[in-house]
């Protein structure tokens, strides 16, 4: 199954029926008028769902821009240079409950959660059991990844000391549960322990065999990639090492080396990618794709901050390096710097016309630097070497000890411009600093309200059982 042959799978959630359709033929394929439940039959249905919760999380209100934008504007890594007025607000750390974004982002991967929801509750598929285990289980998977990105946003954890006993996000494990149409929130720990509930039946349902090369579906390894991102963010660190540590052990991925570095930001399935959201020319979100978000020209309202750009060492592959477009001089590096001293991401997600990059959701580097902190914090040996796998080839300089401040300097490094610094901070309990008189916020301490999202005004006004945010 190959994301070219791709199905726009509308659900009309608000009456429960299923359209499907092709690029090749736009009539449905599975009735309209027929419910959920007696209109998906068989495993090529099944496959088409599953496509349509990967559409879903491809969109720019998911994993093509926005929640890896908030990532970096909340942090000390970016902020907005309002060239199109766009992110600013964000930028600012001043939204509120009728922002935009805040309600997008939440619908939007509710609408993910929905589809594999679908998938889940489907019973009685005509088709190979094995196959449709597996379907089931990547449906698993993305269900506890939606949830824990939606709790990493919306959840009260950081705000206030709140802890794992705040208010989380409703974990919704039913489409259409007629018996719980307004669902309340589950606690922060209700939320971890459900995705790992989650985690565990995706990583019994799917088998090896089965996984898609094109590293644009969840394979039985990316299952455990999540789970180790999940327990590195809540510090369940020999959880995290476990998981970690089977992602390493099947040796079906290797850190790109320095001269690949750049190159496979332009490349689809990397032996260094083991997640990815596909994107082609069909599929191009043109003006509003990262590429032009980050990049020079009609857009292009993040940029990098000079406290970022500073961290890197000289020769460092993810560093700074001469950038002007209209003289056709692209920079070596991951950062280009203009003559006018402007600082922006132009190695990650490069491609502006069409914008047409596949958008990493999980790098094999990630799992290293998570691989070595969980060795760190449990005692375990070789922390240091797995650590200095990472700048060995960058380019960078290696470290004399792995403690929490190298590592999280070096995730710093590593993950610039993909969303992780805000979590990254939040994690650790440290304050967002107000690093450059570009930066649009006068900084944050921990705990502030603004640690979290607002719940969407549309959603607490139709649920009586879901309370705002604090702050909000």
């Amino acid at each position: 199954m190959k994301r070219t042959f791709k199905y726009l799978l509308l659900f009309v959630l608000s009456i429960g029926t299923l359209t499907s359709c092709s690029e090749e033929d736009l009539e449905p394929t599975l009735a309209q008028s027929k419910s959920i439940e007696t209109s998906i039959n068989s495993l090529n249905d099944l496959e088409a769902l599953l496509i349509g919760a990967m559409e879903r999380m491809s969109t720019t209100a998911y994993y093509n821009r926005d929640v890896i934008i908030l990532g970096e504007v909340f942090s000390d890594n970016a902020t907005s240079n309002a060239n199109s007025n766009r992110f600013v607000v964000e930028a600012q750390m001043d939204l509120n409950a009728q922002s935009a974004i805040a309600s997008s982002l939440w619908s939007q991967i509710y609408g993910v959660i929905a589809s594999a929801n679908i998938i889940i509750g489907a019973e009685g598929i005509e088709g190979d059991e094995a196959r449709i285990n597996h379907i089931k289980g990547q449906a698993y998977a993305i269900r506890a990844l939606a949830h824990f990105d939606l709790v990493k946003f919306y959840g009260q954890q950081h705000v206030n000391n709140g802890g794992l006993s705040a208010s989380g996000v409703p974990y919704v494990t039913a489409f259409r549960d007629n018996d719980n149409l307004f669902p309340s929130r589950n606690t922060v720990q209700e939320v971890k322990d459900l995705a790992y509930a989650d985690l565990e039946r995706a990583q019994d349902l799917m088998s090896e065999s089965l996984n898609d090369v094109s590293k644009e579906f969840i394979t039985t390894y990316a299952a455990y990639a999540i789970e180790a991102r999940i327990a590195n963010y809540f510090g369940d660190h020999p959880r995290a090492l476990n998981a970690a540590e089977t992602v390493i052990n099947s040796g079906n991925y290797t850190i790109a080396s320095e001269g690949e570095f750049l190159s496979n930001f332009r490349s689809r399935g990397s032996a260094n990618s083991i997640f990815e959201i596909a994107n082609t020319p069909t599929d191009n979100a043109g003006i509003n794709g990262l590429a032009n978000i980050y990049q020079v020209g009609s857009y292009g309202d993040v940029v990098a901050l000079p406290n970022l750009a500073a961290i890197y060492d000289e020769g460092d592959v993810r560093g700074v390096s001469p950038y002007d477009p209209t003289a056709g001089v692209q920079p070596s590096t991951v950062i280009g710097v203009s003559e006018n001293g402007t600082l922006r991401n132009v190695g990650k997600y490069p491609r502006t016309a069409p914008f047409e990059d596949n958008v990493p959701v999980i790098r094999y580097e990630e799992i290293v630097l998570i691989y070595a902190e969980a060795l760190m914090e449990t005692g375990g040996a070789d922390a240091l070497t797995w650590l200095n796998r990472i700048p060995e080839n960058r380019g960078g300089d290696t470290y004399d000890a792995a403690t929490f401040e190298n590592i999280l300097l070096e995730r710093r490094k590593e993950l610039a411009f993909e969303g992780f610094r805000f979590h990254d901070l939040a994690r650790a309990g440290m304050d967002i600093q107000s690093v450059d008189v570009i930066q649009l916020h006068n900084g944050v301490d921990y705990g502030a309200y603004n640690f979290a999202l607002p719940i969407p005004t549309s959603e607490v006004d139709v649920n009586a059982n879901i309370d705002q945010n604090t702050g909000y």
